[in-house]
């Protein structure tokens, strides 16, 4: 049995740490590419993807998340509250709507994407902190107030830088999507016997495009 006002010193699983990084990298890749679809969505179906996507985004970065909390190994039992597990998944879901819901935007003002970084990293921060919370082990937890505000910080940070990052890119499929060229009329892809449509054809030698009757 360990004396009481032992400090207890904890270990990482480098596996299960490297199992967190991949999840995050594929939950970043999935959201961008959700994102795309949202923003080309409209109306019912813009809701649609908007909620569909947020819990995809949401399943993405707690298991993120909760698996580096895996990863954590100290020399006494630990368990978790699940009721505050997935509560806060739920704070997960609800900064992957408020931020599909801005990159899909048409336009990102500054105040608009340093609100919704704070906001976003309020969550993330929250997140996190909810699933420290949720830790069951004879123990006591204590936090440095100092290294807690700055881990805020930088989650507000990151999800800024995010949030500009994931609108650019969306914002870059739209421009290429609506710069596609229009289909040729029939009028252009069916030239007449014996002639060659430039059109049609872009490819086709300056020479003569009509050639002469037998």
């Amino acid at each position: 049995m360990i004396p009481a006002g032992t400090l207890l010193t904890g270990s990482y699983d480098p596996l299960v740490v490297t199992l967190s990084v991949v999840i995050a990298v594929a939950a970043s890749y999935a959201a961008l590419d959700l994102a795309g679809r949202v923003t080309a969505s409209k109306g019912w179906s813009f809701a649609a993807w908007l909620t569909c996507s947020s819990i995809a985004m949401g399943i993405g970065i707690w298991p993120m998340h909760f698996t580096g909390m895996l990863a954590f190994s100290l020399p006494v039992p630990v368990s978790y509250d699940w009721p505050t597990v997935l509560l806060s998944y739920v704070v997960a879901v609800l900064a992957a709507i408020l931020a599909l819901y801005v990159v899909s935007r048409k336009e990102m003002s500054s105040a608009r994407a340093v609100g919704s970084g704070a906001v976003m990293g309020s969550g993330i921060a929250a997140l996190h902190y909810m699933d420290m919370a949720a830790v069951r082990m004879a123990a006591d937890g204590h936090f440095n107030s100092l290294l807690v505000a700055l881990s805020v910080a930088f989650a507000m940070a990151f999800s800024y830088s995010a949030l500009r990052l994931a609108f650019i890119l969306t914002k870059e499929s739209r421009g290429w999507s609506s710069s596609q060229a229009k289909p040729i009329s029939p009028r252009d892809s069916w030239a007449p016997t014996g002639q060659v449509s430039r059109r049609a054809h872009p490819f086709c030698e300056r020479g003569s495009t009509r050639r002469k009757a037998p």
